[in-house]
């Protein structure tokens, strides 16, 4: 059980709040604002609790890395490269927080570039009621810094700006840094917000007592990315749907033919103890009958179908077909709750996106039937989002990364220090 921001007062206190505005930008312009809109009810319930500040810190990006990737690629295009547009384009919190001002229709007070350290003072001299950004937590190596010393040290500033530190920030829960879990060291109370609450009372349940039957669809490329996922749900699931680049390594393990499909050749013997375990647990696992294949990798491909599960030597699977498909209709039909990682082929391609839309489709009718049904994972995300189904989702989690390793049943920093 975590503690949540509704179980402590807040009146007259200084509140540091970790959020994830970690949004795409375009020559310092807000591209997507769906993190921002999620933070938007703690945030707003908070400010009306009569607090005397509402301090917000926040990631965006990672400058140093980002800076050398889009150096290294100037460099090889013979083109100059300004760093400092570069960071101010990209990566400054002040866009950020004059566009949560326009969310919410007040000022939003930005602390000063460059730095979050040393802003107490400007802080405190706010009237009550202000609403503070800091610039960006990455800007400081201590903030994921992998020493316990030098992310307390910056973990102690942060928690001198609040009296109580809320973490709303799923998105980065599942990272040990000195805003999201060191900070809770030294501030007196550390609660959750609704949006952290809501991500756990979602995803936890999956992994320790899910309504049954669970069906659980895990797609994406790789097989090494997803194999902790896999044997948690195991655990727990009535029938596991595999598709996406890494069925093809499960069909390979069961002798199928293949041709040039993306196949992980080191984790043939893992994708067989899987399909083993899975037997001996009773757990149906779903692969493709049929596929929907190409000669090549490009959007501009025509889908070739194939009725079966083997591919002959030049083609490669993009996509399930419509047997497969059928298939998923009947597992899911027999589910009390699903949990859905990754798409089930190259959705971004048109010709081979049916499968994943399909799937989408099948989900939100689940939703209809109040079936439990939560979407986690980046890709997944974007699917749903692009073909207009997100709203039909029981939940669609905010967090890759850290929905991916709750699945797996790890701990997380940034929801352990909330806990009762």
């Amino acid at each position: 059980m975590i503690k949540t921001v509704k179980s402590v007062d807040l009146k007259g206190k200084r509140v540091i709040m970790r959020v994830d505005f970690n949004v795409p930008m375009k020559d310092g312009t807000v591209q997507d604002d769906t993190r921002i809109t999620a933070a938007l009810p703690t945030i707003k319930y908070i400010l009306g609790q009569g607090v005397k500040t509402l301090t917000l810190m926040s990631h965006l990006g990672d400058p140093s890395k980002d800076a050398k990737k889009a150096r290294e690629k100037a460099e090889k295009d013979g083109k100059t490269f300004d760093e400092a547009a570069y960071i101010k384009g990209k990566h400054r919190m002040a866009p950020v927080a004059a566009y949560l001002g326009e969310k919410l229709g007040r000022p939003v007070i930005f602390a000063g570039e460059d730095s979050c350290y040393g802003k107490k003072a400007f802080i405190d001299s706010q009237k009550d009621g202000s609403i503070i950004m800091l610039e960006n937590t990455r800007f400081h190596k201590e903030e994921t810094s992998k020493e316990e010393a030098e992310r307390d040290k910056l973990a102690k500033e942060l928690a001198s700006y609040g009296d109580i530190f809320v973490n709303d920030a799923f998105g980065t829960a599942h990272r040990d840094h000195a805003s999201t879990a060191s900070i809770a060291k030294f501030v007196p109370v550390s609660v959750a917000g609704f949006l952290m609450e809501k991500e756990v009372n979602y995803l936890e349940p999956i992994v320790t007592n899910p309504q049954k039957p669970l069906v659980a669809i895990i797609g994406g490329a790789k097989v090494s990315s997803k194999i902790a996922v896999l044997e948690n749900l195991l655990k727990n699931a009535g029938a596991l749907v595999i598709g996406g680049g890494m069925a093809y390594t499960f069909l390979k393990a069961q002798g199928h033919k293949v041709g040039k499909s993306l196949v992980e050749d080191d984790q043939i013997d893992t994708a067989k103890r899987i399909l083993d375990s899975a037997l001996k647990a009773g757990v149906e696992l779903v692969l493709p009958v049929d596929q929907e294949a190409a000669e090549t990798f490009d959007a501009a491909s025509k889908a070739i179908p194939v009725d079966g599960p083997d591919l002959p030597d030049g083609l490669m699977g993009l996509d399930v077909g419509p047997r497969t498909i059928a298939k998923y209709k009947e597992v899911l039909a027999r589910a009390k709750t699903i949990v859905w990682n990754g798409p089930v082929g190259v959705f971004e391609f048109d010709a081979f996106a049916k499968g994943t839309e399909e799937v989408a489709k099948l989900v939100a009718a689940a939703t209809e039937r109040q079936v439990i049904t939560v979407v986690g994972g980046g890709d997944s995300v974007a699917a749903v989002n692009k073909f207009r189904l997100a709203s039909k989702m029981s939940h669609v989690s905010t967090g890759g990364g850290a929905s991916l390793e709750l699945l797996e049943g790890k701990k997380l920093p940034g929801i352990e220090v909330c806990r009762a």
